[in-house]
């Protein structure tokens, strides 16, 4: 087949942004589509296979866009535009470029990076309860904490509570150093970690030393009716049943709810049925209660970590297929079996 040539106009300045350090961007677009990028100063020109040249041509666009529009393009942004220009989405990053829920406290702008993390941003906007599934790394707590915050800041809920089960994970709570906050923290610290940087740690100060905040275990739920309040359940995958059902119930007026979790990450004694899993199948079709299923195509941390992602789920399905081995029978109580013979 003969080679097809494309050529684009770049604005100088955004041709960094878009290249990435040591075109390291530009490479990425090149080996996935089997095409050549060569920038020149009469604009870029595209080589190669026609389609593959044209579907280069527009991943570059809307990375210009996004680029025009003052973001920083990141791999991610990359990575996503690729996997969506087989699917004709190259322009999905743009259509959620400006869903914009908040700032950093560093002025960084927090928002949607996939099309599932804005289903999920959208479900919680609509609905009073808002599960949020999927693996490491989709933004399943941040963006709910994003949000929280939000709603905070506006005047839309009077307080936050925060809250996830204080499960052990290897060790025991007993053996951790300090009195019993010192020993519970450790299971918080990924919500301190997200409060930090979106509200600032003086602002987090203030509003938790006047209660407007407050970040406890699961435990501390028991009893309580939670009216006016934004409510966060993180790592819901490691309640009970039991739990699930006693936090879900002290839900009160003017609140809303957004519980995380990923099943695939379950710190429960292997014989312990989870909560999340049960609250899938009980609470399924009740109304204002969404469920959101992120996955590893939802992944915004280092790309590694998206292909970890992807390995790990090509190996629980490979496993899931394979035959199991019946176990032997066995007597009821020893010497059973000498009896029988």
């Amino acid at each position: 087949m003969d080679e097809f040539t494309f050529r684009m106009s770049v604005p100088a300045e955004h041709i960094r942004n878009v290249f990435g350090e040591y075109d390291s961007y530009v490479r990425k677009i090149e080996k996935e589509l089997s095409v050549t990028i060569v920038n020149r100063d009469e604009g870029i020109k595209i080589t190669g296979k026609e389609k593959a040249v044209r579907q280069a041509g527009k991943v570059l666009e809307n990375l210009v866009a996004l680029s025009m529009r003052g973001n920083t393009i990141q791999q991610q942004n990359v990575d996503y535009t690729l996997e969506m220009s087989y699917e004709h989405r190259e322009d999905a990053l743009l259509e959620m470029d400006g869903e914009m829920i908040c700032h950093t406290v560093n002025g960084k702008p927090v928002k949607p990076k996939t099309l599932g993390q804005k289903q999920y941003v959208d479900a919680i906007r609509r609905h009073m309860i808002t599960f949020g599934l999927g693996p490491a790394g989709t933004g399943k707590t941040y963006l709910a904490m994003a949000m929280a915050i939000t709603a905070f800041k506006n005047d839309e809920v009077g307080r936050i509570i925060l809250t996830r089960p204080a499960i052990e994970a290897g060790e025991k709570l007993g053996f951790l150093p300090g009195d019993l906050q010192s020993k519970v923290d450790p299971y918080l610290r990924p919500l301190y970690d997200a409060l930090y940087q979106i509200m600032g740690a003086e602002s987090f100060a203030k509003n938790m030393e006047k209660g407007l905040i407050e970040v406890a275990p699961l435990a501390y739920m028991r009893g309580r009716t939670l009216d006016n309040a934004y409510i966060i359940l993180d790592e819901a995958q490691n309640t009970t049943p039991a739990q699930m059902k006693m936090f879900l119930t002290r839900i009160g007026f003017g609140s809303k709810v957004i519980v995380t979790g990923d099943a695939s990450q379950k710190d429960l004694s292997p014989d312990a049925q989870s909560g999340l899993d049960v609250a899938l199948r009980v609470l399924g079709r009740v109304e204002d209660i969404a469920f959101c299923e992120l996955t590893s195509r939802d992944v915004v941390r280092h790309p590694l970590v998206q292909k970890i992602v992807k390995a790990y789920e090509v190996y629980e399905a490979k496993t899931a297929d394979r035959p199991r081995r019946p176990a032997p029978k066995r007597g009821r109580y020893r010497g059973e079996k000498e009896r029988q013979r």
